[in-house]
């Protein structure tokens, strides 16, 4: 099992000191949050959580853009990878996404990959142009879109949303970035088993993310992809903190643990207790795990 640090909540002035820390302790990955703007009023439930404890987090937390966050910290470590979790890509225009993603996996030697997902709030939509009623097709012709623009060979889309002819972009990685799709609808299982290199789950507890885990696979079954030796579960135990407890996730399927040692009661801004609670977790979790 691989362990990715969490940075939701986290400032992003500590952002290249905790990738320093995580790449010393033997994390595999960071996962970058996104928001683009907070909304005063909105009309939509988030389907994790607690609506207004989490547009409370929105409101108070400065959000750096994912693939500057990502950028900055490549610049200061050498192996450790990146992704957003989740990039709210149907907002975006795709092809400028392929571009930022191409552009950031070849000057970080290919350690990126891009998680994507629905965004929750229907304002990311109706603020940006993108008619919110349509924004699971959106979503998959995102997808296409990005990995087909980021094959370095010309590529044409038709579809009903985006529509374009023969084109090009360079350079591109050496190899493909894997696309993590995030979500635990039926939908986004779906979609994860259709059209993605792996799953990122939401913060939940181990029942919740079993039963996801069993649906995924399901849906893997029936689109041909259960037998993908390379496909990736990025799984959120809120409660996880023993090896034990890791053990039990990469039973049900887990390939990367996502975690945030210090919790979410620590100040966000303190970067000593957070590079602390790092170097604790690396010594006492992932140097233990067989």
């Amino acid at each position: 099992m691989r362990f990715v640090l969490q940075l939701g909540f986290a400032s992003f002035r500590n952002y290249t000191a905790l990738a320093q820390a995580a790449e010393e302790a033997g994390f595999s990955q960071l996962a970058m949050p996104d928001s683009l703007f907070y909304p005063r009023a909105t009309e939509s439930d988030y389907p994790y959580a607690e609506t207004e404890h989490i547009r409370d987090y929105i409101e108070q937390t400065d959000f750096i853009e994912p693939f500057i966050a990502m950028a900055t910290m490549a610049a200061v470590t050498r192996r450790i990878g990146f992704y957003p979790a989740v990039l709210k890509l149907p907002v975006r225009q795709p092809l400028l996404v392929a571009k930022l993603l191409t552009s950031l996996a070849v000057v970080s030697d290919g350690r990126v990959s891009l998680g994507v997902g629905l965004s929750p709030w229907k304002e990311d939509f109706v603020y940006n142009g993108v008619d919110f009623d349509k924004r699971g097709a959106i979503m998959d012709e995102c997808i296409e879109i990005v990995r087909g623009a980021t094959t370095g060979e010309y590529f044409e889309y038709h579809g009903k949303h985006f529509d374009f002819g023969p084109l090009r972009i360079r350079p591109v990685p050496a190899r493909p970035v894997p696309i993590l799709v995030g979500g635990h609808s039926r939908p986004a299982l779906r979609r994860a088993a259709r059209l993605g290199d792996g799953w990122a789950s939401a913060n939940t507890d181990y029942e919740t993310l079993k039963k996801l885990i069993g649906e995924l696979n399901a849906q893997r079954a029936e689109h041909g992809t259960l037998g993908r030796a390379d496909y990736e579960i990025h799984g959120i135990d809120f409660s996880a903190r023993t090896i034990d407890d890791f053990q039990r996730m990469r039973d049900i399927g887990c390939t990367h643990a996502g975690v945030i040692p210090w919790g979410m009661n620590v100040d966000p801004s303190d970067r000593a207790a957070q590079v602390d609670a790092i170097r604790r977790f690396g010594d006492e979790v992932i140097a233990k795990m067989d």
